[in-house]
């Protein structure tokens, strides 16, 4: 068979498991088996690929035609223009997140802060924030020691070593400083609604970096709650929320001595970021 031919065998199949991106999809995973750039494939479509590949490139195939995202298939998705090592023991880095990374970035450009990232998954927020911000030094925790090995590993790519310490740790545990800066991407949806999400977050994806409870806020008054004793004076709190979660978020916020600074929007004017200054208990 030649590149052409293993493509629409690819996309064909994805096709009919209703796999929205077939094609592309289809191109992506014979990158991975090829270890070539998906450009180069496309401009050799005569290549005869060996029985090895074959039987390689189906197999990926058959992952992806089950849903598995593209993402945990290739063990990478780009976010803020970098390739970060993602598996199915991290949340996949989503564009929203971006929006809150751009507008931090340009808060605190030029300065020097320390930040903590809450339940940091893949390392993708804190390892963005603080390639833009070179002065500033950063800790990321989480509950999941697994998501924290790979949350190493983008630090180790990305040169981040003695800029980020990571910890396996829970909200609940102490800390011996306080910050400047806390983001966190918590898990904010209602338990009840995870069997609504689309096949391939809810069948694939950590529930536990999805499930917020029974209102989807649960871990979003934990960290608006924590962060009031270890953000240092005026510091800031940076939440990513679900859509529709911003009014009962902004209260509780208020509740907790928390001023609203600064609302981000997505695409689709849903607000889905929060950044608050910290006025005092």
């Amino acid at each position: 068979m030649n590149i052409l031919e293993l493509l629409n065998f690819g996309a064909n199949e994805l096709k009919q498991k209703k796999v929205d991106t077939s094609s592309l999809d289809s191109e992506l995973l014979l990158s991975k088996i090829l270890k070539q750039r998906r450009e180069k494939i496309l401009i050799n479509l005569d290549q005869e690929i060996s029985q090895k590949y074959l039987f390689n490139y189906k197999r990926l195939i058959q992952r992806r035609s089950r849903h598995e995202p593209i993402a945990y298939i290739m063990e990478e998705k780009e976010f803020w223009s970098k390739n970060f090592f993602v598996t199915s023991d991290t949340l996949i880095p989503r564009p929203e997140t971006e929006l809150i990374v751009e507008k931090l970035t340009k808060i605190f450009k030029e300065k020097k802060i320390s930040i903590l990232d809450i339940g940091t998954g893949s390392g993708c927020i804190l390892i963005s924030l603080l390639c833009e911000l070179k002065s500033s030094k950063g800790t990321g925790i989480d509950i999941s020691k697994k998501a924290l090995k790979v949350a190493e590993k983008n630090c180790d790519r990305y040169g981040m070593k003695n800029k980020i310490k990571f910890f396996n740790k829970s909200l609940n545990g102490k800390f011996n400083q306080k910050f400047d800066l806390i983001v966190s991407n918590p898990p904010y949806i209602k338990s009840s609604e995870i069997k609504n999400l689309k096949e391939d977050v809810k069948k694939f994806e950590p529930r536990i970096a999805l499930d917020g409870g029974n209102d989807g806020l649960d871990l979003i008054k934990k960290v608006i709650y924590k962060s009031k004793y270890i953000l240092k004076v005026k510091g800031m709190l940076a939440l990513e929320i679900g859509n529709e979660q911003f009014k009962k978020v902004s209260k509780i916020l208020k509740k907790n001595s928390f001023k609203i600074e600064h609302i981000i929007k997505d695409c689709k004017d849903n607000i889905r970021g929060v950044i608050s200054t910290h006025i005092g208990n």
